[in-house]
């Protein structure tokens, strides 16, 4: 083929995608220019290979086409990174593959050169072969973090734990890549295969617990890792540190563990007000010295007192947070009218409070000004946004230890009569400064200098100020520190990590908190003002026949009032011949079934007290009976005491996720998963029909926070039968699954029910999500762990039946670690589903 010829084919093409896809013409005709200046075949391999990637997958042709421009202006050789690009069209769903390769592609090759281009894309197309969404998480993570600083090499060192791990443990890339990160910037990269060796033997002893390990969500994880940092261990010198701060500050400050780990930021010590929570490991002692010196003086200079918070709250004219169930307040309504510019003028703000006490300690505490000088002028700044700050602060250090003058925006702040007003006020100047560049959560961490840390993240207990506290005629100095510490002895018990809520912005990993109001943690996804804390849901028309629930938004650390809207539709169609070949089917475990039930059903024979008769008196009734006689009272003559049969007092929700994830092809090409799903709730039906406890079958689909569509297959006052089994067998996917609204609902159809035992179990093949979820998997996953509690709280035990092979990855963060089950294979689903409900019941 000629010039003439491709330039001729290349035209078809292009018509050709116009017919199908505007959007793939455009792209195409975009990128097209780019490459003129390669010949005419090639820039029609180029096309040919956009059209084939568009007609296998549009999302993989579409990523391929916009990410040309950027990945040629490094890489001119475009017949080696098409025919690259090109081998993506062998899986299906592998756009979010081949985006990051679109992405990264030119860099490596810019970087690394051809050879390590072409290892780095060979890694990622073994794990390909694997499974898509490995290679999703492969090229998905930033080269450069896989390398760590050694190339090519560190990439292939990082991956050799993983691809042992998948062959002998069937560990996912997703699980074992994050963890795995954080592992060698600890152990380096000749501990990783150990660090990952040991993974394996825990996941001989039970998968959840060996992923937990991976993903550091453990206690076992962490502390591997805690055990190889170096550094000084603030924990294991709390003696000497807290005889320092009583020396110095003349209190009992109570010191606690952080909940701080490798992968959180740069470890620094923080204050609630009361307490100096210490992380495992700083640099050295001195950093440990000035660490607790600086914390402390935050409470010695009145950072926390009662009147000057409220002093800021009424300067900026911020309605004050109510205080929580442990009377703590929260900064969030301080930050919110900042926004997404939040974590800038929080720096910016602790700044100038450090600066404010700093010059009282440099005062007031020998050495500590030393100390301070000393690890400024051995430490690096970081790179990047946080470099800008810390550069700036260690500048006005620098000249507040010299004695020199400061920046006039801050120099009143070392004044003696200087308070956290003034601070806040020179932060605001600050902030109008454009030098001074954004920051993300990531980043703000690096922004402080050694030894200091974000003072504005806890929730505090607004306390009395210093003078207060020592000045008061017969003070007990010590006395309120004294309560503080035996109080946190029985009220806050020690946490496995595994039980915290994990969160990449460290201020959320805190002891919980009723945020249910106005306040929240700072560092927390982007805040409302002040003002509409209450109002985003509450104003919407509710919908006919819709009920109302509020959902938890983790970012903001609140209910969203009325947010999520219930529909419950009955079902009154159904399939009977389906139904009758289903039962037919599975006839024979349907038999073991009913044997077993004989087992469980009541034969106990129990105590009845204070009856009118029986076969032998009740002696305890019988002597109330004669003493209130003596006493000229007539009582009933309930003194008799008989057996009876005892019957249990149970009752279950059985509510089935609908969505649409149902409806796909069995993994056996045999049928649909819904085929199973169908056969399991209708022998759970019939087995429960035979024991008599009361239940009720439901399920529920959405689209968008306000249409949850709940469906009741069976209340629990219908009787079991034919007509219920005809629904069931009639059921078929749709949507998608909020499924902490229709938890919430189920929670709710429990009071038309009058039983003692109640348990909700909920069927479900992949985790919680929504089209309007935003993208974040795991804002639902955070509401449905919310609801969870609220089941536990009304007196509901739920646990969760699961067909996605991947539900040990997130259902321990919802449910806990012994309230879920994973079905690997969708067949055990028809026997296994009563047999899991009779084990309940025990």
């Amino acid at each position: 083929m000629n010039d003439h010829e491709a330039l001729v084919e290349i035209e078809e093409i292009l018509q050709h995608l116009e017919s199908i896809s505007f959007v793939a013409q455009r792209d195409a005709r975009e990128a097209l220019p780019v490459l003129s200046g390669e010949s005419a075949r090639d820039r029609l391999q180029w096309l040919e290979a956009a059209r084939d990637l568009f007609f296998h997958d549009r999302e993989a042709g579409k990523a391929f086409m916009r990410g040309t421009p950027g990945l040629y202006a490094q890489w001119p050789d475009v017949r080696a990174w098409t025919a690259q690009a090109f081998a993506f069209n062998r899986w299906v769903n592998s756009w979010r593959a081949l985006e990051g390769y679109m992405e990264q592609a030119g860099d490596v090759f810019v970087e690394f050169g051809a050879a390590g281009e072409q290892a780095w894309y060979d890694i990622g197309m073994r794990w390909c072969e694997r499974s898509v969404e490995d290679a999703r998480a492969y090229f998905g993570e930033h080269y450069r973090k896989l390398a760590d600083g050694e190339g090519i090499a560190g990439i292939e060192a990082l991956m050799a734990p993983a691809e042992m791990l998948a062959t002998q443990a069937r560990l996912t890339l997703e699980t074992y890549l994050p963890g795995a990160m954080i592992a060698r910037s600890v152990v380096g990269t000749p501990g990783l295969e150990p660090w990952a060796r040991r993974g394996v033997d825990l996941m001989q002893t039970g998968r959840a617990r060996g992923e937990a390990y991976f993903r550091l969500e453990n206690a076992e994880g962490v502390r591997h890792l805690l055990d190889e940092l170096p550094g000084y261990r603030p924990r294991r010198h709390s003696r000497f540190l807290q005889l320092l701060l009583l020396a110095w500050f003349d209190e009992e400050i109570p010191l606690a563990d952080s909940d701080w780990r490798p992968g959180r930021g740069r470890p620094a010590m923080e204050c609630d007000g009361r307490s100096i929570f210490m992380p495992a490991v700083l640099a050295d002692r001195d950093e440990a010295v000035v660490a607790a010196l600086h914390t402390a003086g935050h409470l010695r200079y009145d950072t926390y007192a009662a009147v000057e918070i409220n002093a800021l709250f009424l300067y900026s004219e911020t309605a004050h947070p109510p205080l929580d169930a442990d009377q703590r307040i929260t900064w969030r309504p301080l930050f919110a009218p900042y926004a997404a510019r939040m974590f800038r003028f929080q720096v910016l703000f602790d700044l100038c409070e450090d600066l404010r006490v700093d010059a009282r300690l440099c005062a007031d505490v020998p050495g500590y000004a030393t100390r301070l000088e000393r690890l400024l002028t051995h430490a690096e700044p970081p790179e990047g946004p946080a470099g800008t700050y810390y550069t700036f602060a260690r500048g006005q250090y620098a000249q507040l230890l010299r004695g020199a003058p400061l920046d006039p925006r801050l120099e009143h702040l070392r004044a003696e009569d200087a308070r956290l007003l003034d601070a806040f006020k020179a932060g605001e100047t600050l902030f109008t400064d454009a030098a001074f560049p954004e920051l993300t959560i990531d980043q703000r961490s690096q922004a402080y200098l050694p030894g200091h840390g974000v003072n504005t993240g806890r929730p505090v207990y607004p306390r009395r100020t210093y003078a207060e506290i020592h000045d008061a005629p017969h003070a007990d100095a010590y006395a309120e520190h004294k309560q503080t510490k035996e109080k946190q002895k029985g009220e806050t018990p020690p946490q496995a990590p595994e039980q915290r809520q994990n969160d990449p912005d460290s201020d959320i990993s805190v002891p919980p908190e009723n945020t249910s109001g106005s306040g929240g943690r700072v560092g927390v996804g982007i805040p409302m003002p002040t003002k509409d804390v209450f109002t985003r849901g509450a104003n919407r028309a509710e919908g006919e026949g819709k009920t109302p629930y509020p959902e938890w938004d983790y970012r903001e650390q609140r209910y969203l009032h009325e947010w999520a809207r219930v529909i419950e539709r009955p079902v009154t169609d159904g399939k009977p011949n389906r139904a009758r070949h289903i039962l037919n089917d599975h006839a024979g475990a349907l038999k073991r079934l009913r044997a077993a039930l004989e087992m469980q059903k009541p034969a106990r024979m129990a105590p009845l007290r204070r009856q009118p008769d029986g076969d032998e008196l009740d002696i305890e009734a019988t002597i109330g009976y004669v003493v209130d006689k003596r006493a000229g009272l007539s009582p009933e003559g309930l003194i008799y005491r008989r057996r009876a049969v005892q019957q249990r007092d149970t009752a279950v929700l059985l509510l089935a996720d609908m969505s649409t994830s149902i409806m796909a092809r069995h993994p056996s090409g045999d049928g649909k998963i819904v085929d199973r799903i169908r056969s399991g709730l209708i022998l759970f039906s019939e087995a429960l029909s035979s024991l008599g406890d009361a239940y009720a079958i439901c399920g529920f689909a959405s689209k968008y926070h306000d249409n949850v569509n709940y469906y009741v297959l069976k209340d629990f006052k219908e009787p079991g039968g034919a007509e219920i089994n005809a629904r069931i067998a009639g059921i078929s996917g749709r949507l998608a699954s909020r499924m902490g609204a229709a938890i919430r609902h189920s929670i709710k159809r429990f009071d038309a029910v009058d039983a003692r035992h109640r348990l909700l179990l909920l069927l479900s093949d992949g985790r919680p999500a929504d089209y309007d979820d935003g993208g974040d998997p795991r804002y639902l996953n955070e509401d449905t762990r919310m609801a969870m509690k609220e089941a536990v709280d009304a007196g509901v035990h739920p646990f969760c039946i699961t067909l996605d092979p991947r539900g040990g990855q997130y259902l321990p963060s919802i449910f806990g670690p012994s309230h879920y089950t994973v079905l690997d294979r969708v067949d055990e689903l028809p026997a296994r589903l009563p047999e899991i409900y009779l084990r309940l019941r025990r």
